[in-house]
């Protein structure tokens, strides 16, 4: 079925829907996102000499604006974590070439007032390349770890955990680890590719180490394939091993929401008991996501990553992107314009080292940020079927207050009369392509009846004194 197309029938008199929320489900820690805390060339060819890169290019105005509407999404707290490119948004080397430092003077500390400034919790770190030194070709681009003999292989997790300690030394904790990004794919940009056994051997002896020293630190495997790609049948063989792993992550670009129904992919089998999340999210061409679908596509592919395989967290590829890079509207959840780049034609009234939305795609995520908070424990909800294009989470918070989310992502309304067990009053906001937090007002009774307008994202949060 093509990306786009409805593929269940339209309930044109809506639906009944039950929340339990007596029945909880799984703790959602937070969602993530991705920064491009340095250069890449347009259409991902290539590591440009120059520094464009956020927060590095951002004036100090549009720093503050862009930790308090973005990162905090205008509120405490937003997103969680922030994914941190190793070898590729962060590629300086050591003086004996063998671990990732800042590029150049004040990286590092951009990155740490960023993370404090911000709120986050931390990083979430993998890298896309080692250094070169650890490389068979010697470069960033291309090529594997250049032996797979043990001695050598303690000497490169000595580094990785040396990577780690200069980045906790600098000020950015690290939250999330893993070894390697899509570790089978050969790209334009930083890349290691690893074949089965090198990466089942070069995991077991990093995260071992990592584990050791830092027991509090969540590993992750394999950034793309999950339990199903490369080195993840040997690590699932090897309960020692397996004992090193926190969750699986995959690598979903893009793709239709349905893919998460149940008996529709193979996401959560064989996970061993380890959480599965997408740790990478976004839309390769823009033509297409200028299509109010797209919006609530990314919504239901939280919500059902959430609710059909019990994800922690989920992430967005880019805060920022830069205005002359071709990728950037699918990929960003906003636009920067370099100090390098003087082409008005797009952009027009965007300064240099100032940002502004890219609307379809922020508006998909922000909803999240304002009404998920962190910590919140999802509960189940009894659906009259498992529709695709009209989705329902619900979930309450650590200060005890109860929410739920509604998606239609057809071209017709559709009618959810939602059974929250008791008359308790409900506060709405609309979300969509081309609408942020709108607010709905607010409605109380046992059963609420709600119409979604079509390609709307809705979420409905219990007003504070209301039982």
């Amino acid at each position: 079925m093509a990306l786009g197309t409805p593929e269940l029938p339209a309930i044109a008199d809506g639906g009944s829907y039950v929340i339990r929320w007596e029945r909880y489900r799984q703790t959602i820690l937070g969602l993530g996102f991705e920064i491009q805390s340095d250069s890449i060339g347009s259409g991902n060819i290539g590591l440009p000499e120059g520094t464009a890169s956020v927060p590095h290019d951002l004036v100090s105005s549009e720093l503050s604006r862009f930790y308090s509407e973005l990162i905090r999404a205008g509120g405490d707290r937003g997103f969680r974590y922030c994914r941190l490119a190793l070898g590729l948004y962060l590629r300086g080397l050591s003086g004996d070439g063998r671990n990732i430092i800042g590029r150049w003077p004040e990286q590092m500390e951009e990155l740490r007032d960023m993370v404090a400034g911000s709120g986050l919790e931390g990083v979430s770190v993998e890298y896309w390349s080692p250094a070169p030194y650890w490389k068979s070709n010697g470069s960033w681009v291309g090529g594997t770890l250049k032996h797979e003999d043990q001695a050598f292989l303690s000497q490169f997790a000595d580094s990785a955990l040396r990577d780690v300690a200069y980045l906790e030394e600098n000020g950015l904790p690290v939250i999330w680890w893993g070894l390697q990004n899509e570790p089978d794919l050969v790209t334009t940009y930083s890349s290691c590719t690893y074949t089965d056994s090198l990466y089942f051997n070069a995991f077991r002896t990093v995260a071992s180490r990592l584990r050791a020293k830092y027991p509090s630190i969540r590993i992750h495997a394999n950034s793309f394939g999950g339990q199903h790609g490369i080195g993840g049948a040997a690590i699932r063989g090897d309960s020692r091993t397996l004992a090193l792993v926190d969750a699986w992550t995959w690598h979903r670009i893009g793709t239709d929401s349905r893919e998460l129904l149940p008996g529709m992919g193979n996401f959560s089998e064989e996970s061993m008991g380890r959480a599965v999340y997408n740790n990478e999210f976004e839309y390769l061409t823009w033509d297409a996501r200028a299509a109010p679908w797209y919006t609530v596509n990314t919504a239901q592919s939280i919500m059902n990553w959430m609710v059909f395989h019990d994800s922690p967290t989920w992430i967005w590829l880019h805060a920022l992107k830069p205005t002359y890079n071709d990728e950037s509207l699918g990929y960003s959840l906003g636009i920067w314009r370099p100090w390098d780049d003087d082409d008005f034609s797009q952009f027009p009234d965007l300064p240099k080292g100032h940002w502004t939305w890219n609307a379809p795609n922020w508006n998909a995520v922000a909803g999240f940020l304002r009404h998920l908070p962190w910590n919140a424990v999802r509960v189940e909800v009894d659906e009259p079927q498992l529709d695709s294009n009209r989705r329902i989470m619900a979930w309450i918070g650590p200060d005890r207050r109860r929410t739920f989310v509604l998606t239609n992502r057809t071209d017709v309304p559709h009618r959810f009369e939602v059974d929250v067990g008791s008359k308790a009053a409900f506060s709405g906001t609309r979300y969509g392509h081309d609408i942020n937090n709108q607010s709905l007002g607010t409605k109380a009774a046992m059963t609420l009846s709600i119409n979604v307008p079509a390609y709307r994202i809705e979420f409905w949060t219990e007003t504070i004194g209301q039982q």
